[in-house]
């Protein structure tokens, strides 16, 4: 017996020696974790604790302002909205659906847009979340004076852009939206986040990043929840975008939308000089603020499924063939070449016959008669250029002379989506449809049908290149970028050569002075004659494949004809395009442009000078 109670207490006396030890342990391992955490690794858990304790709240900056040349008035700016939030854990318990009415109903938002933003599975959240945006500020003083009924309800200032009345200038100046989640991805690392707003076409895409500026932060103390327990304890102002002043005049621009009117088509206005883009129309064109207005779904879905492509930039992103006004580039080629003596004659009869096909010219039976190169351009005789280019130039010549006229590549101008149109070839025709590169289409293409395409933009380069003797400069529609608080200038655009042309300057001089005879004696004698300035240009008409009787309206030209000062002269490429119903407007819209630039004149007052008709339609009769 006493045996057994030794051996009992022996074993509880290891037991103890043991539970010592484990205890020991622990308490140790303990000891030395709290060592590490609070000694060794300090810094780095201060940093957690604070960034934990810490609630970063972003204060949007302020977009950039957009102004025309003049820098007088914005095109687009931004202006102070509200943002309506709730903190959900902050409203009593069953109290959420009468908050939902009662916001529904001030704010004029439906209750399920509100319930989207505040399902169930957030209601035990501090942090404020958002349930409306654009709030303007009587809604917002509305709120005020509910507050006690309102709980957990609370409202943040935000710039929204706004743009004016901007017509056709919408293309230009582009739209803004939120960033999608696909783009947050990319972006992300250049300090974007959930909810920042972006360009999406026009300048404020182009230049989006000096637009935008710096958003501000505000860092305050909060516990565990997400409540504020002090006051702000850090904050970063935020930092306006730069301003933006663009080489477009807006009464230029005014000019140029009046003269095309509610015709689809477009409007390029260039300085050949320089490269700066006075003007630029597309029609029709769209409010950008409804992309910032969520009242206005209706209207966005409408714009989006719009037939007519309204927020289609035509003067860079439409392609057509360039039809007659070709003939410019045509004419360079066949002089510098050497392909046929420009003052010999080709008979013109109104159509030749090549293989089992009929070419035929805009004036039929009898025809032109004999015609020279400066004859053929003024009269715009299909059959002159079909014969030289049949009979005395190779298709790889004049694919080459095409493509160098800036034809079939991007011309770099600094907004989004421009098309490179297309210039076709031999190795082409063969790829695309196992078919050799016949006469027919070396005709087609040296009268500027068949499958060549252009821009109006890329018709206004063509010109500008025969005025600077082979030099193009890179269209650019942004002038200066400015301080936004100061003004100061910080940069300057400068003109920028993006080509130069191997052909000698007597081609240009050439070719110059056989578009001048276009308007004295030829196609354009009676729209562009005018007396305030000489133009020299071309006319074009350009056939739609497989439509009868439905033809495009084209017009390239520059003015002043002869001049001292190259800095004056201007380009002016016009569109009027087939869906309108066939009217040869592209000449006399260009008529009021010209007249209206160099004799200061508004659309109506050039009309007026001019004795141009509201609208002029020749039906069924075709001039090219």
């Amino acid at each position: 017996m006493a045996f057994a109670n030794s051996r009992q207490g022996g074993s509880s006396h290891k037991r103890m020696i043991v539970l010592r030890v484990i205890f020991v342990t622990i308490f140790v391992l303990y000891a030395a974790r709290l060592f590490g955490m609070q000694i060794l690794r300090s810094d780095v858990y201060r940093a957690r604790a604070q960034s934990i304790a810490r609630q970063t709240i972003v204060i949007p900056a302020q977009r950039g302002e957009i102004f025309d040349r003049n820098f007088d008035q914005p095109l687009a700016l931004s202006t102070n909205s509200f943002v309506v939030s709730v903190a959900p854990a902050e409203v009593p318990r069953g109290q959420m659906p009468e908050l939902i009415t009662n916001l529904s109903s001030i704010l004029g938002v439906p209750r399920l847009s509100i319930e989207r933003r505040l399902p169930p599975s957030v209601f035990h959240l501090h942090q404020p979340m958002e349930v409306a945006a654009n709030i303007p500020f009587t809604t917002v003083a509305q709120l005020a004076e509910q507050a006690p009924s309102l709980p957990g309800v609370s409202w943040q200032s935000r710039p929204v852009r706004t743009y004016p009345e901007l017509g056709s200038l919408s293309h230009i100046i582009g739209h803004v939206g939120e960033i999608t989640r696909e783009e947050l991805i990319t972006l992300f690392n250049f300090g974007y986040h959930q909810g920042d707003i972006i360009g999406r076409s026009g300048i404020e895409r182009q230049y989006n990043a000096l637009l935008r500026g710096r958003e501000g932060r505000e860092t305050r103390t909060v516990d565990a929840h997400g409540r504020i327990v002090d006051g702000a304890s850090a904050r970063i102002a935020p930092e306006m975008g730069r301003n933006l002043v663009l080489t477009i005049d807006r009464r230029i621009q005014t000019l140029a939308e009046r003269a095309l009117g509610n015709r689809i088509g477009s409007v390029v206005v260039l300085r050949p000089s320089t490269g700066e883009v006075l003007a630029m129309v597309s029609y029709p064109w769209y409010d950008p603020n409804i992309f910032t207005n969520p009242d206005r779904e209706a209207e966005f879905n409408a714009l989006i499924n719009d037939p007519a492509r309204s927020m289609l930039n035509r003067a860079i992103q439409a392609t057509y063939p360039p039809a007659s006004s070709f003939k410019i580039a045509m004419s360079a080629a066949i002089l510098a070449e050497n392909a046929f003596p420009p003052e010999m004659t080709i008979e013109c009869r109104g159509e030749i016959m090549v293989g089992n096909r009929v070419f035929r010219c805009h004036v039929r039976w009898p025809g032109h008669g004999r015609l020279n190169l400066q004859q053929a351009l003024a009269q715009s005789c299909n059959i002159f250029y079909a014969v030289v280019a049949r009979d005395s130039m190779r298709a790889d010549s004049i694919v080459a002379h095409t493509r160098d006229f800036g034809f079939g590549r991007l011309s770099g101008i600094d907004l989004p989506g421009e098309s490179a149109g297309f210039v076709p070839d031999p190795d082409w025709r063969e790829r695309r449809f196992n078919q050799r590169w016949m006469a027919g289409d070396t005709i087609n293409m040296s009268i500027g049908q068949g499958y060549t395409l252009v821009t109006p933009l890329q018709m206004a380069n063509m010109v500008a290149m025969v005025v600077n003797d082979g030099v193009i400069y890179r269209p650019h529609v942004l002038k200066e970028v400015r301080h936004p608080h100061t003004g100061e200038l910080e940069k300057r655009v400068q003109p920028e050569v993006l080509h130069r042309s191997g052909m000698s300057a007597d081609v240009f001089a050439r070719v110059r002075r056989d578009m001048r005879s276009v308007i004295t004696e030829g196609t354009a004698r009676y729209p562009l004659n005018i007396p305030t300035v000489q133009i020299a240009g071309k006319t074009g008409t350009a056939e739609v494949t497989g439509f009868d009787d439905s033809w495009h309206s084209w017009f390239a030209a520059y003015a002043p004809y002869q001049t001292d000062n190259p800095h004056e002269r201007i380009v002016v490429s016009v569109i009027v395009e087939a869906a309108n119903g066939w009217e040869w407007w592209a000449p006399f819209a260009s008529a009021a442009i010209f007249q209206g630039y160099f004799a200061n004149q508004t659309f109506e007052e050039a009309a007026r000078t001019l004795r141009l008709p509201e609208h002029r339609r020749w039906d069924r009769t075709r001039r090219d």
